[in-house]
């Protein structure tokens, strides 16, 4: 490479990357890591760089349990993704959680980051990932849901999930609803949140393990699965009989991986 286009290669990364916050420097997995806070709202952030980035600066956005089976992280970062994460994890993916991550998305776009990024979305982050993604359709790679959460009344609410109180009234207060009216309340999984991302045909990807009693799939995963593609929306699953909710991923993660970059293959 020419030594001028060296330079303008340089200075260009160094200005999509020189206005993240101020924070915490450290290595994640052999990757360099960055820990800040949120500005004008103080909620845990965290950006792994990959060594070299790809081309159109893709990235993954998990949405819960950072660091938790982090294998398809790892490979995603290795071809060159970005991985990010902030805190909303006691905010069910209510209205209150939209607005932080839109906030976040709008900094990591304006650090260069691609604006569509991968959601990836574990047990409670799929009440997330499901509702930005509704908000923010055109704004969206691609969506993978990880024994995800998709009915609040199933858990923490406990229709036939597991109930957990402590979290259920958490719950309840984020989203600023009684709990004889949470039934009635729109879930991920409804139609009408579904229809903004089957009118972009945003691809969904799925890991389900079909014993899962925490979160049963029968009235999340398979039923967002379902109601998606009766919209037209592009879905894939892979199934795990006989595992519950946890672990958590597909192991080895290289066919999902895949999947996901064929998904997403034309937004880079």
């Amino acid at each position: 490479m020419p030594s001028s286009l060296a330079f303008f290669f340089l200075a260009c990364v160094t200005t999509a990357t020189a206005a993240w916050p101020e924070g915490k420097r450290s290595e994640w997995q052999g990757y360099e890591r960055l820990d800040f806070l949120l500005p004008g709202d103080g909620a845990r952030c965290i950006v792994v760089t990959p060594k070299a980035p790809a081309e159109g600066r893709p990235w993954i956005w998990r949405a819960r349990f950072w660091g938790h089976q982090p294998a398809l992280d790892l490979l995603l970062l290795a071809k060159g993704f970005h991985l990010a994460y902030c805190e909303v994890g006691g905010l069910f993916g209510a209205p209150a959680a939209v607005e932080r991550w839109n906030k976040f998305h709008a900094l990591a776009v304006k650090q260069g980051l691609s604006a569509r990024p991968v959601l990836e979305g574990m047990s409670r982050g799929g009440l997330m990932i499901v509702n930005w993604a509704s908000a923010n359709p055109e704004k969206v790679a691609a969506l993978y849901g990880d024994n995800p959460v998709c009915n609040f009344n199933s858990w923490p609410g406990g229709k036939n999930g597991k109930f957990s109180k402590g979290d259920w009234q958490r719950c309840l207060k984020a989203y600023g609803v009684a709990a004889e009216a949470a039934p009635q309340h729109r879930q991920p999984l409804s139609p009408e949140t579904l229809r903004p991302l089957a009118r972009e045909k945003v691809p969904v990807a799925l890991v389900l393990g079909l014993a899962d009693k925490v979160v049963p799939v029968a009235e999340n995963g398979e039923l967002l699965a379902r109601n998606y593609q009766a919209l037209g929306g592009p879905v894939r699953i892979w199934r795990k009989p006989g595992k519950g909710h946890h672990p958590h991923g597909l192991h080895p993660p290289d066919e999902l991986a895949a999947w996901l970059l064929k998904a997403i293959k034309a937004e880079f």
